[in-house]
């Protein structure tokens, strides 16, 4: 008999033996494990329910259905708070924003060719075992609408024996959907995709790097702008946690006539933020930047928005550069950044609102700025990964 006496940061439950690490268990429950590994829980926690999709025995999309929201919710913010805390950082925090079930708009399903035609799904837990999953309960109505068509495109980018990758983003006039395969894209295979795509209604089909057909635009809403992004570039995960972010954004720089916004991406924070101040967008990805730029300009009723290709990790905007803002954005990557921060740490700009998808970087980041004179008022976590370890969290940093 074992007690699960914690949970690590992707949700595996420290037992009382000190080595072992079991998936989907809570604190405080009691487990048997049998000589042949399989588990029986023999006291449940009072935050277990009954995981609401009938596929998550078997897929490995979601780590956490097994426990209450309530509990999840806690769980990521002590994540965070943690990893804070080991810098000697200690804010407030404000409640945890969590998406809403079936809210995913993007996700990465595989595909392969079966004897009988083909399958979507995603992988089972720490398996090449793929998994059917026509009632997942992530992603939204809109990409588990776009299966057939998924499994049309199997047939003809799989082989036998490989997978393909299938990137799926729901837009408002239909799925843009981006094949990864190893297939060659010839005239023939191209008159057969623009048919598929037509007859799914699919809004974009693209295959690999090259563009097969676009038969309604993509459009992303930015604040009321439309932006069409690149084929597979970054967008936030549901349109709540985006809002979430979003709303946190604006109230940080709230006032702030010139804004920069580091790691800006298509524009999710440059273009609704242009709506009462002037932005200047600064990314390394020069396709990201153009679609950004294009949205800005087909816009209404926006300030001045300025665009600049560059490496933040290898040139960040330097004190002199920041000097001409009176606030800043900034989105990195997991790894942080490092180097843009330090800058940051060093120039007269009195506010940044800081956004960030890893607890352990951002404390690292975060710290560098209390260091330097700034206040870090308050965190909001931000959950749009929902029932996986995964979190997004906003904060402001401000001058003493």
């Amino acid at each position: 008999m074992l007690t699960i006496e914690s949970l690590t940061h992707l949700g595996l439950g420290r037992a009382s033996d000190g080595r072992s690490l079991i998936a989907r268990v809570l604190p405080g429950e009691e487990i048997d494990v049998a000589q042949d590994g399989t588990m029986r829980i023999v006291t449940p926690s009072v935050d277990r329910v009954a995981a609401p999709c009938r596929h998550f025995k078997t897929c490995g999309g979601c780590a956490m259905q097994h426990a209450s929201d309530d509990f999840v919710a806690s769980w990521k913010q002590d994540i965070v708070a943690r990893a804070l805390a080991a810098h000697g950082l200690h804010p407030a925090f404000r409640a945890v924003a969590t998406s809403p079930v079936q809210s995913r708009r993007r996700a990465k399903f595989a595909g392969r060719r079966t004897k009988k035609g083909a399958l979507v799904g995603f992988h089972g837990k720490a398996s090449h075992v793929l998994i059917d999953v026509p009632d997942c309960q992530l992603v939204t109505p809109a990409l588990l609408a776009a299966m057939p068509a998924l499994q049309e495109l199997t047939l003809l980018a799989a082989s036998r024996k490989g997978e393909v990758d299938l990137t799926v983003t729901e837009t408002a006039l239909g799925a843009d959907v981006l094949v990864g395969t190893d297939k060659d894209l010839t005239p023939d295979l191209r008159v057969t995709l623009a048919a598929l795509a037509n007859a799914h209604g699919l809004s974009r089909l693209v295959w690999n790097d090259e563009p097969v057909v676009t038969i309604n635009p993509p459009h992303q809403d930015f604040g009321g702008t439309k932006v069409t992004p690149p084929p597979g570039a970054f967008l936030q995960a549901t349109k709540q946690g985006e809002a979430a972010l979003l709303a946190a954004v604006d109230e940080i720089t709230q006032g702030a006539a010139r804004i920069v916004d580091l790691f800006a991406g298509c524009g999710t924070f440059t273009l609704p933020l242009a709506t009462r101040a002037e932005a200047h967008a600064v990314e390394s990805d020069s396709a990201m930047l153009t679609a950004l730029d294009r949205g800005w300009r087909a816009g209404r009723s926006l300030r001045k928005v300025t665009t600049e290709a560059r490496d933040l990790f290898r040139r960040p905007l330097e004190p002199d550069e920041l000097g001409k803002y009176d606030a800043a954005v900034i989105d990195p990557p997991r790894a942080g950044a490092e180097a843009q921060i330090a800058a940051l740490a060093r120039s007269d700009i009195k506010t940044i609102a800081m956004v960030s998808c890893n607890p352990v970087t951002f404390a690292r980041d975060a710290k560098v700025l209390v260091d330097a004179g700034f206040a870090m008022p308050w965190v909001q976590v931000v959950d749009q990964f929902r029932w996986s370890p995964h979190v997004e969290i906003v904060s402001p940093f401000t001058r003493k």
